[in-house]
Parts: C-alpha cells; sequence; structure tokens
C-alpha cells in the first residue's frame, strides 16, 4: 500500500544503527486521561531525531531540516508513569531528503505508537533542499533499501465553501521556534483539540497524517478549516480507505494553505 494507507516500514530489531534510547513519560505529555497526546509525542520525535544526529556525528554538518509530512498512528494508548522506548531509523533515502521511523513503545505497559516523518535537508543561506553528504547517506541506507525516495502530496486542502467548520486558531509567541516558525508539534495540538470533540475516534487504533506546505509566522491569522467524508465517498484518500470515514483539517491563512491533517480509524 501507499498514500494515506501506507503500511510503516517494520522495525529492524535488532540491528545495530537504529537509534534506540529511553526516557520517562511525564506529566505535561498526557492528557486529562493520561494519554500521551500526539503533541507530545511530536515532540519526543523531534527530540529524538535531534539526538540520532549527534550520536551520527553530523549535528554541525547537517542542522537544518523541515519535516514535509508526518504520520502517526495510536494503535494502543501510552500511560501517564510509563517509561518510553524510542527507536528511531531511515526508511528511505534520496540526495536531498530522507524519511525516518519513530517507534515508541511503553515500557511498562503494552502502548505503542508508530511514525514516519518526510524530512528535508536544508542550506543555512539559500533556504532551499541541499544535498546529503555522501557519508552521511551511507549511514542511514544501513537500514534501508529505498535509495530514489521521491515526494508525492497525499492531502489536498479543504474548501471554505463547503466547511463544515472554520474557527481561528490564535499563533501565541510560546508557538514560536528558533526558525521564526509555528513549531511543528503545534499543529498536533489542533488535532487534539479536535479528538477532544470526538473521544470515540480514540477507542480504535488512529492514524494521523500532517503535510506542511507553508510555515505559520507570528501575526497569522490562522484558521482550521474542517471536512468530513463519510464512508463511501473517501475514493479521493485511495481505494484502501473507501470504506473509512476521514476528517480534515486544512491550516489556512487567508487564501494560502499552510499544512493539511487527515486523520482516520486504521
Amino acid at each position: 500500500m501507499t498514500g494515506l494507507a501506507k503500511t510503516m516500514m517494520p522495525v529492524p530489531d535488532p540491528h545495530p544503527d537504529v537509534f534506540d534510547t529511553q526516557w520517562p513519560l511525564r506529566v505535561a505529555d498526557v492528557d486529562r486521561t493520561g494519554r500521551l497526546k500526539f503533541d507530545a509525542a511530536t515532540r519526543h520525535i523531534q527530540d529524538i531525531g535531534s539526538d540520532q544526529l549527534r550520536e551520527m556525528g553530523y549535528e554541525e554538518t547537517h542542522p537544518l531540516w523541515i519535516v514535509r509530512r508526518t504520520m502517526i498512528d495510536l494503535i494502543r494508548p501510552i500511560e501517564f508513569k510509563d517509561m518510553l522506548r524510542l527507536r528511531r531509523w531511515c526508511s528511505g533515502t534520496s540526495n536531498r531528503w530522507c524519511e525516518m521511523r519513530v517507534r515508541i513503545d511503553g515500557k511498562r505497559g503494552r502502548g505503542l505508537m508508530e511514525s514516519e516523518a518526510f524530512w528535508i535537508n536544508i542550506n543555512a543561506e539559500t533556504q532551499g533542499p541541499a544535498r546529503i553528504s555522501d557519508d552521511f547517506l551511507s549511514g542511514l541506507r544501513r537500514t534501508t533499501d529505498v535509495d530514489r525516495l521521491r515526494w508525492k502530496a497525499y492531502l489536498q486542502a479543504g474548501a471554505r465553501a463547503d466547511a463544515e467548520e472554520i474557527r481561528p486558531y490564535p499563533v501565541r509567541v510560546s508557538d514560536i521556534d528558533i526558525f521564526d516558525h509555528m513549531n511543528n508539534s503545534v499543529y498536533w495540538s489542533v488535532v487534539e483539540d479536535f479528538l477532544g470533540t470526538r473521544p470515540e475516534l480514540l477507542e480504535r487504533p488512529l492514524r494521523v497524517t500532517i503535510e506542511h506546505d507553508l510555515p505559520v509566522a507570528l501575526g497569522d491569522d490562522l484558521e482550521i478549516i474542517r471536512h468530513t467524508y463519510p464512508a463511501g465517498s473517501t475514493d479521493r484518500f485511495g481505494p484502501d480507505l473507501a470504506d473509512r470515514t476521514v476528517t480534515t483539517l486544512t491550516y489556512a491563512v487567508g487564501d494560502e494553505t499552510k499544512a493539511v491533517a487527515a486523520i482516520f480509524n486504521r
């Protein structure tokens, strides 16, 4: 399978090039029920990426990356006071970008979240995609045989005209990161706000995918445009999802689409 219904690469465990670390699940990471939230999981996914980059010795030569798409599966909730085991490895490469998998296990319970993110290496001067060094690529390719990774968008923005809901999402100073843009994890806070109104979606395995088009800056009048596509009308997301209800959230500033999220039960 490809697209939104794609099957993520399983962890090649044991493997010497899978970065393996752990830390405790803390109170700021969980919701009212004690579940590890999507936005907190995304922060962990970002943090383990920085840790692996440092461990591999490329923090100075490849310091800037932007995420183009992140796909996260909540398979079983990870609960408060659990110990997180995070494993990160490469599942696909090209000369300027790569896909990186992160598996998050609750070591004490049975909780599990899986993720895959499409990362682009950025040149600090041009702010455009930059070639990954041959030695770095060589290390990444030890866990994958995909070396011609190409970008293909899975999602399209929802229109305002037929939206189920349009609501403002004020951008706070605390949402802005070192790159002067709204941090990736904040997009997932929007997802958590939606799930707060649809708790039944959390009763079964859930997949959420966010694709980023343009950055959100402080002062932007960000709006979230929601659409729900019932089963039988969802062939637009691929034949494998034709029997699922899919909700999309379009992150828009005026006529500009900044990002799009898709949410559905597995």
